[in-house]
């Protein structure tokens, strides 16, 4: 396969899992709402005279109504709500020889891509960090902590900003900020109604017992469904961010194999990569639902560094050592295939 080919493939397969990350967001909201209503409704089906029976389905409306109105705000304004969570401010006019270097690099990495030039931003943290964000290549930002800026040399600046174009390019911005609302819209979503049922919500007449016929007790198919449901709020948090980390960690080999075809030095990034693994302190101004947009994770765990079965579940980028490594093996066939040139020449 060429590499356009490839290119196409990869942004049709990002549009594709954009796509259907929405409607299987809106059936999920849609199953917390009408799930809910189902259980209230059996568990009151048989109230009293006089007593509350759940017969409209609000919660199921409403919550499927915030669900389109989530997804629609995290298309229009994510890549804006996610820089604004950073604390990062744009790089309008280059104001220190740093700030300088970063936007002539961004617009050498830009040519280098044949993409506009995304908007650049600081972030105000000291750990080294980046990610990019962004609908499209013509609503892209990169953003890089300040940090970064200081820890690296030009060559490994332009590496990681070509890291960050190769997610531009391949639309990984539009699935991975879809991914960052959405990831915290379910953890405000079940936080939410957690509060709610532990504190008390109560069904029927008389505090969740039913009273046709003198006996006591609920609906069995209603406790059931009630206990999905809650199975669901209490699930849904860390689905959604295993989701995020999957999605994020296929990802990071494809652009750093990008981001060395456009620089054509993968060393320089294999260096860069080196110096972040060094940074031992976490990137505190990224909060853990926007891990994933980040070159690396902003708070590495004991599974950062591990291979095997449980760190591909759980952390949200592969080892920096592998990528290091892959890195590594494109620089020496890149040096053997210059050497021989050389040598004719």
């Amino acid at each position: 396969m060429t590499e356009d080919a490839n290119l196409f493939a990869q942004q049709e397969s990002n549009r594709r899992r954009s796509v259907w990350l929405i409607i299987g967001f809106i059936l999920f909201f849609a199953w917390v709402g009408f799930g809910g209503d189902l259980a209230f409704g059996l568990l009151t089906a048989d109230t009293p005279p006089g007593g509350y029976r759940h017969v409209i389905p609000a919660i199921g409306i409403v919550t499927t109504i915030v669900a389109a109105g989530i997804c629609w705000f995290s298309w229009r304004h994510g890549p804006e709500r996610v820089l604004w969570a950073t604390g990062a401010w744009e790089i309008v006019e280059p104001a220190t020889p740093e700030q300088k270097q970063l936007v002539n690099v961004v617009e050498e990495m830009a040519i280098a891509s044949g993409l506009p030039k995304p908007r650049v931003w600081i972030v105000p943290d000291a750990d080294p960090n980046a990610f990019a964000t962004g609908r499209d290549p013509a609503s892209a930002s990169i953003a890089v902590t300040d940090g970064l800026l200081q820890a690296l040399s030009r060559d490994e600046l332009q590496g990681v900003v070509a890291h960050e174009m190769a997610h531009v390019r391949n639309l990984d911005v539009r699935l991975m900020t879809l991914l960052a609302g959405i990831v915290g819209a379910i953890a405000l979503m079940s936080d939410g109604m957690g509060r709610m049922v532990r504190g008390g919500v109560r069904v029927g007449g008389s505090g969740g017992r039913r009273s046709g016929g003198g006996k006591g007790g609920g609906n069995p198919l209603g406790l059931i469904v009630l206990a999905l449901w809650l199975l669901t709020l209490i699930v849904a948090p860390v689905i959604s961010r295993l989701l995020a980390v999957s999605v994020s960690r296929k990802r990071e080999f494809l652009a750093d194999a990008t981001g060395a075809q456009f620089t054509r030095n993968p060393l320089a990034l294999a260096s860069a990569l080196e110096k972040l693994a060094a940074a031992r302190t976490p990137t505190r101004t990224i909060t853990r639902g926007a891990a994933h947009l980040c070159i690396v994770d902003p708070d590495p765990g004991l599974l950062s560094a591990r291979q095997g079965f449980l760190a591909d579940v759980l952390a949200s980028h592969p080892p920096i050592a592998q990528r290091i490594i892959r890195l590594r093996g494109m620089g020496y066939q890149q040096a053997k295939r210059q050497t021989p040139a050389a040598a004719t020449g």
